[in-house]
């Protein structure tokens, strides 16, 4: 067995998966830091003072890898889980429309249905393009025809990325966008028929109790208290002498370095400093995520009873995205026979920035105007978390940019994982996140090859 002695950089599920993976296969030199009280990172999860239960997004549980799969299941045993069918819905019209909404076209008003028809037939006379577009705003146009591209899909997506989808590639697309098959649409249309079985989570799990971060508080407690240090920044890496100085004046030796903190904010913290690595790096785009959670009186409509979660791509709410978050568990309110509740989802960035000061009142105003709820007075509790960084952007420079910072990092033993260690949306799930810890950790130790990271269309196959 190897001694490397490892340091890793956040208590995520990214760091999580590489101190796990570390102790399975007999290691002991290794420590993990965090700058927050406790593990999860952007899977913990809140409980308000009225007794709700928040996580940070619309967190759920499906898996590409078994390995995955059995830790989950070590972690909350076969009893821990509610298993669920995924209802996702768009809310647009004033009505609801069966997500994806490409094959549902049935809903929607005739006029628009005939506008997105009519888009898709210009693209079968026109028949494929002899050049690949150049950024997902063309994208978009060649996949979905000018009816969809205006009615759903830029509209939806300036709201989730708030970039325009001109600034973003669109490489990272594989299976998260459902693109749109002409005869399988007219066959929904003339047939009346839904069609809602579409991606990879079609079927997920959640936890019973504790929301999304009881997962990994779980994970770690597999691994054991000892290895963490928890409440504590990272201040400074010195690359050179392989040290990592901490805020309460530690310095942690070390012969790997697993960081998954944003690389743009580890860079700066590197001593030698690299002009070229700092200046990619600072070019690495994000946008940040506002969540707020409505603690509701009654009980859920019946309309929503069986929703999982709901795309807003009107103006009509600042949220891209809700979850029917009671749904998932009814541990997540203090009584479910009195209440139930709903988490948004509003993307900022400076391309579309948000008042803080409102975002509370815009969201219940949101809330009410698209059906929601009925009323004001059924709001009994709120709950806001701002995630300065929610998404990595899949900028059309991105990869080039990452080009410069991963194998540079790499040269200095510091390996930079996860959702923005690594910068890559495409393979930042929560199975994709802890993947990487575990497969870095092995070729670290077993020096097998990594297929996460650099192989997203491999990773985003199914279950291996």
């Amino acid at each position: 067995m190897s001694t490397k002695r490892i340091v890793i950089i956040g208590a995520g599920p990214t760091g999580l998966g590489a101190a796990y993976r570390l102790q399975e296969l007999g290691a002991t030199d290794f420590v993990v830091v965090d700058a927050a009280p406790e593990v999860g990172g952007l899977s913990r999860s809140f409980v308000d003072a009225q007794g709700f239960t928040w996580d940070i997004g619309g967190h759920v549980q499906f898996s590409h890898y078994a390995y995955f799969d059995q830790v989950m299941q070590r972690a909350l045993g076969e009893g821990g889980w509610h298993h669920h069918q995924r209802e996702a819905w768009a809310r647009m019209f004033n009505r609801w429309v069966p997500y994806p909404v490409q094959n549902n076209l049935r809903h929607f008003p005739k006029e628009a249905l005939v506008q997105c028809v009519q888009g898709l037939v210009q693209l079968l006379k026109r028949g494929p393009s002899a050049t690949p577009p150049s950024n997902f705003h063309e994208w978009i146009d060649a996949t979905f025809g000018e009816g969809l591209a205006a009615i759903f899909m830029r509209p939806y997506n300036f709201k989730v990325w708030a970039y325009p989808p001109a600034a973003l590639a669109w490489s990272w697309i594989g299976e998260r966008v459902a693109v749109t098959d002409l005869e399988r649409v007219l066959n929904n249309v003339l047939l009346e028929k839904d069609d809602v079985a579409w991606g990879p989570n079609n079927t997920f799990q959640f936890p019973k109790e504790g929301g999304t971060g009881s997962i990994w508080r779980a994970v770690a407690g597999l691994i054991g208290a000892r290895h963490f240090k928890l409440g504590v920044q990272v201040t400074s890496v010195d690359s050179a002498r392989r040290l990592v100085h901490l805020s309460n004046g530690e310095a942690l030796p070390y012969d790997a370095l697993i960081s998954t903190m944003p690389v743009d904010r580890l860079v700066p913290l590197l001593t030698p400093h690299d002009p070229v690595v700092s200046q990619a790096a600072q070019q690495l785009v994000h946008s940040s995520t506002n969540i707020v959670g409505l603690g509701l009186a009654g009980q859920t409509p019946a309309e929503m009873a069986t929703k999982c979660w709901i795309y807003f791509p009107e103006d009509t709410a600042p949220f891209y995205r809700a979850t029917v978050f009671s749904n998932y568990s009814q541990a997540h309110v203090p009584d479910p026979k009195r209440f139930w509740s709903l988490m948004t989802e509003t993307s900022e960035s400076p391309a579309k920035p948000v008042d803080q000061a409102t975002l509370v009142e815009q969201t219940i105003k949101g809330a009410l105007a698209t059906g929601l709820i009925g009323s004001r007075e059924q709001v009994v509790s709120t709950w806001t978390y701002r995630a300065e960084y929610g998404y990595p952007t899949p900028t059309v420079d991105r990869d080039a940019h990452l080009a410069k910072v991963l194998p540079a990092l790499e040269a200095r033993e510091i390996y930079s994982r996860g959702r923005f260690g690594a910068w890559k949306y495409e393979v930042a799930n929560q199975d994709h996140s802890m993947m990487q810890g575990v497969e870095v950790v092995d070729r670290l130790l077993q020096g097998t090859a990594e297929t996460t990271l650099p192989f997203p269309a491999v990773a985003n196959r199914g279950v291996r």
